[in-house]
């Protein structure tokens, strides 16, 4: 029998509406489902968005009043879906409200903040929580991550890895919360939070850093078509050498002014036994290399292999065919999945409010770099 788990989101723009279409869609995609996710309540910053949310979601109710979700016996997990700066406050309220707690990325603005919640989130063992990490939850990444467990790679020597948008090409697209440091913006919080994560769950925890950052665009229209400009507070693009505290060393780079790209997120990971390499935007397979196999004339054996991914995950995962062609949503569902499979089995689940702490620590250590111009340690509150 499934347990039902009710949810109360905050904030219904574009990642709302991801979450929302994975909770709706968890009894399709497994079977049997032990988790019924019901739909309880919704808060915008406007009760007509609000209303529409609740709506289109199909959500008991809508509200503008964020304690109303928390005073809610019916409510159990609270998804915060916000931008970054009012993370920190919802979080504290959630868990202090005793809610379960499911929050998109990053987790807040600045490290300072993400102790606080790593404190939280530590006197409350009884409750579950979640950091929307999909790239976690690509069939790829995940086979990536055991092949490397494994030991096939052996030494990692250096790896290399991208998140590349295009998004913010235009000098024309006027200011937003994204592009002011208060709110938490920047190519580092908004694309490096996902690189980074990424390459600490497949290879550990990054030691030091030496970073780089730079503002293309330094000043942007107040509105569209406006005349008036402010300036842009957050960096474009971010760079960063990072050393691994297993061993090994690479590169990490994200931007929002890759020309050309759509969502350029890849890692290409080498060592002395063989290499791996991902590309989202070709996400069905894993390309392995294995040094063992023999050479040979005219080729022997060796060459990368196509490893078919595509939508093996495991059971209960049960639509669709594990043949066919997975899709960002999926890994969106996949992950929403884990959290309430974990809630209901009363422990943590793939990826928790202490990993966005940890990315947090890796984000802190590549700014202090970019103030002194030097290696930073990082340092890890849990």
């Amino acid at each position: 029998m499934s347990r039902r788990i009710g949810i109360g989101l905050v904030g219904f723009g574009f990642i709302g509406k991801v979450h929302t279409h994975a909770y709706q869609t968890l009894p399709l995609f497994f079977d049997p489902c032990p988790v019924h996710a019901e739909l309880v309540g919704v808060c915008t910053s406007r009760q007509e968005t609000a209303d529409r949310a609740a709506q289109i979601g199909r959500y008991s109710f809508g509200t503008t009043d964020f304690d109303q979700l928390l005073a809610r016996d019916d409510i159990d997990v609270i998804d915060i879906c916000t931008p970054n700066h009012l993370h920190l406050d919802q979080i504290l309220a959630a868990l202090e409200a005793g809610k379960h707690v499911y929050c998109d990325k990053p987790l807040t603005v600045d490290l300072s903040s993400a102790q606080q919640i790593a404190a939280a989130a530590k006197q409350r063992p009884n409750l579950c929580h979640g950091m929307a990490f999909h790239c976690r939850f690509v069939p790829a990444c995940m086979k990536a991550r055991q092949l490397i467990a494994d030991g096939f790679l052996g030494r990692l020597y250096h790896y290399r890895a991208t998140y590349y948008h295009a998004g913010y090409t235009d000098p024309a697209r006027p200011i937003s919360w994204r592009l002011q440091k208060e709110f938490g913006g920047g190519a580092l919080s908004d694309l490096g939070s996902h690189i980074i994560d990424m390459m600490m769950y497949l290879l550990g925890d990054i030691s030091r850093v030496r970073g780089s950052i730079e503002t293309f665009i330094t000043e942007r229209p107040v509105a569209p078509g406006a005349s008036e400009t402010v300036p842009v507070e957050v960096d474009d693009y971010v760079c960063l050498e990072a050393v691994m505290g297993r061993g090994g060393r690479g590169l990490i780079e994200a931007s929002r002014f890759a020309t050309g790209t759509q969502d350029g997120f890849t890692f290409e990971i080498y060592g002395e036994r063989g290499s791996l390499k991902f590309d989202m935007m070709d996400p069905n397979f894993l390309y392995a290399y294995d040094m063992r196999d023999p050479e040979g004339e005219l080729g022997g054996e060796r060459g990368y292999k196509q490893i078919e991914c595509v939508q093996r995950y495991p059971k209960p995962s049960a639509l669709p065919s594990p043949k066919l062609p997975v899709g960002w949503m999926r890994f969106h569902t996949q992950s929403i999945f884990d959290f309430l499979h974990a809630l209901s089995e009363n422990r943590l689940g793939t990826a928790t409010l202490f990993d966005g702490v940890r990315t947090q620590a890796v984000d802190e250590a590549v700014t202090r770099s970019v103030d002194t111009g030097d290696w930073a340690e990082v340092h890890y509150p849990c």
